[in-house]
């Protein structure tokens, strides 16, 4: 199961159309130095947007390929691509800046539509990904039906995406599962919070047979925002999955960095990375402040401190017990 991080993209909804070049960059290498290294990028409504006559952005697309450039080797960073607004010229200049996927997306029913552009993309030498957007609008029979004549056309990887944070969780499930049995290539799940079900949504399409999840930092996305990245990482590691993610560095990187970046933009984070934490350990937060103070005192990182000492005692956990768990984490 893989994380496939779309701040930079769908996040980019929370400032307008685009997110700077400083904030882009900054983002970029926190997920790479977490170790999360899918990564859609650029203008919210994909390559050659404003070109089409779309909602102008702070950055221009080769502003944005020219950022990409120096970290096209250290990860798999790809843009989005509205199938109607293809750019045979735009595609050719993002693959020789190292640019590695274009996803091509379209309304479900509207498959047909995307071959040129799928097409225009596998000749640049791009892997051409492709979202289902808007999925439930049709059946879930009618969705594996496009999936297999999308395959055709070229696409090598799909995504349902619930673009309205519709679905519940039998819906994600029963989707995904049809769209997998139908294709041989990979399927992931891209969900919004509209319901409060993102997360729910997430581990019954992962459970169904989806290879990746579309994440972004802090739930940045479109409307009521996206199944968090960080949210992700700790709920599939409960599983004993996505450990090969740094979480305590994408936690540090969010706290240090993200947080006080995006709140000098109007965004707060709905669920910071301590909440997350107890929730993945378990520890209640009347037991913060002993757990700050041995951690502070022993010179740990105290995420590491709640989470090792909870595998030992959730219930009541003594101040003594942090100690002797602070020491072996030194």
């Amino acid at each position: 199961m893989h994380i496939m991080d779309c701040t930079l993209r769908d996040g980019a909804n929370v400032v307008g159309t685009g997110f700077s070049t400083e904030l882009t960059k900054l983002m970029i290498e926190g997920l790479l130095d977490s170790h999360i290294h899918i990564i859609e990028m650029g203008h919210c409504t994909g390559l050659g947007s404003v070109k089409a006559g779309g909602k102008a952005c702070p950055v221009t697309d080769e502003e944005y390929l020219d950022v990409i450039e120096p970290y096209a080797d250290k990860g798999e960073i790809g843009m989005f691509q509205t199938a109607a607004y293809a750019d045979s010229e735009l595609i050719a200049l993002a693959a020789s800046k190292g640019l590695k996927f274009l996803r091509v997306g379209a309304n479900a029913g509207d498959g047909k539509t995307a071959e040129k552009a799928v097409k225009m993309v596998r000749d640049a030498g791009l892997e051409a990904k492709y979202s289902l957007m808007k999925a439930y609008v049709v059946t879930p029979d009618e969705l594996a039906e496009e999936a297999k004549m999308l395959e055709s056309f070229g696409v090598q990887a799909l995504t349902i995406m619930d673009s309205a944070g519709y679905m519940m969780p039998e819906d994600a499930a029963e989707y995904t599962r049809k769209v997998v049995d139908a294709v041989s290539i990979p399927v992931g799940f891209h969900g919004h919070s509209n319901l409060g079900l993102a997360m729910a949504n997430a581990q019954a399409a992962e459970r169904a047979g989806a290879s990746f999840i579309d994440c972004g930092l802090m739930g940045m996305a479109r409307s009521a925002g996206n199944i968090t990245t960080e949210g992700a990482v700790a709920l599939f590691r409960r599983e004993g999955k996505a450990q090969e993610y740094d979480f305590y560095k994408l936690l540090r990187f969010i706290d240090e960095k993200l947080m006080p970046a995006m709140e000098r933009e109007g965004y707060h984070n709905p669920i910071k990375p301590l909440d997350l934490v107890l929730g993945y350990s378990g520890c209640h937060s009347s037991f913060v402040g002993a757990f700050r103070g041995v951690a502070a005192a022993a010179g740990v990182n105290v995420y590491e401190l709640i989470i090792e000492t909870s595998k030992i005692n959730q219930k009541n956990p003594s101040k003594d017990l942090m100690e002797e768990v602070a020491v072996t984490l030194k």
